[in-house]
């Protein structure tokens, strides 16, 4: 097996592009998705809701079975490429879904039409989730693994760590004013057009790293479950325990995040995009830093400070909801700044002690076990509580009028942020065990 002594120009370039493109398209489905169905088909949380639950279902064992097969034939490659292109197929499709359209092909109208489109959108969203989590979830987190060293892993995934924020930063600022200008439809069909040549772009650019071998079987999608697996790495399942707490707690809050900042905060789609835009801005270049000093440290110890600036961010986003529109645009930045400079930065350290204490080898077979944790029990729980609180509190939708019986008449309430830094507080009580095994196994 050949030293990995840097992560090279190419390697830069594939991971920029396509961990770039992959997270536009990630964060494009976690919020505009939402958006989407909540503006033009139905104000339903519950669909919403829904709709992230069984993303993540299908995200896991797509996963398990996608990061399975790269081992057993040696080739991330044509799963990334080959992934990408079938993915922005099915981003474009999503984009032409809407009631009128659907009522028209099976014949139905009112309540049932209705219905129907939100069952379909559900099922859209899912068949986009299968292609983009064998792409992006499976062959790509692998590759990348295969591809780095522990020794500069810390600012490849801060890296990492800062493409969501900055996809979010495009999703949530250009895309609000793109839809306004261009609509729904012609901004995801041309989405998808991109993912698809990315993935077209993918068969001259990316090869596999010389140390990936054919491995394995089928059978190898219960590996990461075995017993003596668990027993023999418990850093890298500790690891995942903090990632799942992490994941729950921004569950809690990010499917509704934009419907908040629209509704309950009364923001317009330039006021949001301006919070949002300097506000990841801001948290990406002090992690840009942050990256480079968790190289030189132990990172189970700085995840103390990094999950403490996540809880405090979303602590103060549920405060900061009173005041004029000035006032209230200054302070709930200023608290999402602090908010995102942890939330990048946890997402940073648990993904380097991840691939660090990732048994070498077994990479594809186990990104499914990290899927359970970083998104199939986090969308499935996180969104439940979110809508739970978001039901209690009862916020009605403004100007609702004669609303569809199957639609729900509330908006997302703060108490979502409130209950985020609570869960998020949850990672300080895992930290002293990781800690120990981190240090028995010494990386």
């Amino acid at each position: 097996m050949q030293a990995l002594k840097e992560f090279g120009r190419r390697h830069w370039r594939i991971l920029l592009i396509f961990g770039l493109i992959g997270q536009i398209a990630w964060s494009v489905e976690n919020m505009y998705f939402n958006l989407f169905v909540f503006e033009t088909i139905a104000p339903d949380l519950d669909t919403v809701t829904l709709m992230v639950q069984l993303s993540g279902v299908a995200a896991t064992l797509t996963t398990l079975l996608a990061g399975t097969l790269s081992d057993k034939t040696g080739n991330r490659r044509s799963f990334i490429s080959w992934g990408y292109m079938i993915w922005g197929v099915t981003v474009a499709i999503f984009g032409m879904i809407n009631t009128d359209l659907i009522g028209r092909l099976f014949g139905k109208s009112g309540g049932a039409s209705l219905a129907l489109t939100l069952a379909l959108v559900v099922v859209a969203d899912c068949v986009m989730t299968v292609f983009g989590s064998t792409a992006n979830d499976a062959a790509f987190n692998a590759w990348v693994t295969d591809n780095t060293a522990p020794a500069y892993r810390g600012k490849v995934e801060g890296v990492l760590a800062i493409l969501p924020l900055l996809a979010m930063l495009v999703v949530a600022g250009g895309f609000g004013i793109l839809v306004e200008l261009i609509g729904y439809r012609t901004l995801f069909l041309v989405l998808g057009l991109l993912i698809s040549a990315v993935g077209v772009l993918g068969l001259f650019l990316i090869w596999d790293s010389e140390n990936l071998v054919s491995k394995g079987s089928l059978a190898d999608i219960i590996y990461g479950f075995k017993p003596r697996v668990i027993l023999a790495n418990p850093a890298f399942y500790l690891t995942l325990a903090v990632v799942g707490v992490y994941g729950i707690a921004c569950q809690v809050f990010m499917p509704y995040l934009i419907i908040y900042m629209k509704t309950y905060l009364g923001f317009t789609t330039l006021e949001y995009s301006l919070v949002f835009g300097i506000a990841i801005v801001a948290g990406a270049l002090v992690n840009l830093r942050l990256g480079a000093v968790a190289d030189r440290r132990d990172k189970t110890r700085l995840l103390y400070l990094a999950a403490g600036a996540l809880s405090l961010g979303l602590f103060l986003m549920y405060l900061f909801r009173f005041g004029g529109k000035v006032l209230l645009l200054i302070t709930f930045g200023v608290a999402g700044f602090v908010m995102i400079t942890g939330y990048i930065f946890v997402s940073a350290l648990c993904g380097a002690l991840v691939r660090d204490y990732t048994p070498a080898g077994d990479v594809g077979k186990l990104q499914g076990v990290r899927m359970i944790f970083s998104v199939l029990i986090p969308m499935l729980v996180g969104p439940m509580i979110g809508n739970a609180i978001n039901r209690a509190a009862g916020n009605t939708l403004p100007d609702l009028g004669s609303a569809d019986v199957m639609t729900t008449a509330y908006i997302p309430a703060p108490e979502i942020f409130l209950v985020g830094a609570l869960v998020s507080l949850l990672i300080f009580a895992l930290i002293p065990v990781l800690r120990r095994f981190t240090v028995r196994e010494g990386k």
